[in-house]
């Protein structure tokens, strides 16, 4: 899409966001609202500490509060508001937590999904659904980079949830012609990420308060590093190029920047760029966690004529200067 034909597509569009108030259901909705689009959003908790409170943004979307189980909600928040696109990125999203708690994280991520999709095909309105997967549907694979055809085969709770969400939405794709396209994306990272066990976060956090920054793995568990802007640039990059091209429903895309980095190396380059001479404090507790993850994104690519719009040095500076004044004046 041309800049003059992207603001037209977002002007005034219903759009509802689930998990509005994470980190990058904050990103989305800021792109939505500064393209124009008439954004509802679904909020189960209060988070006052959310940028989509800190920043202003709440005074300029609807608010629903709820949550993403109840099909009942999902249906009148869809009628009601005639919502014409959905991104659904609601979940829990913490490996450690779904360790702890699997039963919460299997209601979010699976019966969160059905439930928002079947509420979508009974919609007259909805035109456009994406679903947020995760490089976790993938669980371990023996080949690397993750491609979209690789099997979805997580193990662990966290992981499963995701596979069965991501199955769910190519089942109602498929079986039902809902027009749902799929994102894979590695770890998140940016401003407004306030789980602050995440290793970006968390590490920023104790440099600027003078404490080792807490590596919970061994540190060599390589992951793929994705930032915020990026991923919510591609969410609506899918919503518009699945109103373009309906044969993409039941696609999935892979987004990345298709780095190999490992949490060590992460958490250097973090204190570096910070100047701070601190060391880490490994602690080699985590567990049932993939060790290495990365994804291909050529699909995207080449389909969707994407490519990231900041890289991992880029991201990062960004991601410090946001805490930096928001940590200060906290």
């Amino acid at each position: 899409m041309t800049p003059a034909t992207r603001a037209s597509f977002w002007r005034d569009r219903p759009t509802l966001v689930t998990g509005a108030s994470g980190l990058v259901g904050g990103a989305l909705t800021a792109r939505l609202i500064g393209a124009g689009a008439d954004v509802v959003v679904l909020e189960r908790d209060d988070v006052p500490q959310s940028e989509l409170t800190r920043s202003g943004m709440r005074e300029k979307v609807k608010t629903v509060h709820g949550s993403v189980e109840d099909v009942l909600l999902m249906e009148r928040v869809l009628g009601e508001y005639e919502i014409d696109t959905v991104v659904h990125l609601a979940a829990q999203t913490i490996v450690t937590i779904a360790n702890r708690n699997p039963l919460s994280t299997f209601e979010s991520n699976v019966r969160g999904t059905w439930s928002l999709l079947e509420a979508c095909r009974r919609s007259s309105t909805v035109k456009q659904i994406v679903v947020a997967s995760s490089d976790k549907a993938y669980g371990d694979q023996d080949a690397l980079p993750y491609t979209e055809d690789a099997p979805l085969q997580g193990k662990h709770p966290y992981d499963v949830s995701k596979s069965c969400a991501d199955l769910i939405a190519q089942s109602y794709a498929h079986t039902f012609g809902l027009p749902v396209v799929i994102s894979r994306c590695g770890n998140f990272y940016g401003g407004g990420d306030l789980n602050w066990n995440r290793i970006v976060p968390g590490t920023i956090r104790s440099i600027l308060r003078g404490t080792r920054p807490v590596i919970r793995s061994d540190g060599k568990s390589i992951r793929d590093y994705f930032y915020v802007e990026d991923g919510a640039a591609a969410y609506m990059t899918l919503a518009e190029q699945l109103a373009m091209r309906p044969e993409l429903k039941g696609e999935a895309f892979n987004f990345s920047n298709e780095l190999q980095v490992t949490v060590l190396d992460l958490t250097q380059k973090i204190l570096a760029a910070m100047g701070s001479d601190l060391k880490p404090d490994i602690r080699n507790e985590a567990t049932n966690e993939i060790r290495h993850q990365y994804l291909s994104a050529a699909k995207a690519r080449k389909v969707l004529a994407w490519k990231p719009l900041f890289n991992l040095d880029e991201g990062l500076t960004k991601t410090i200067e946001w805490y930096r004044g928001s940590l200060r004046s906290s």
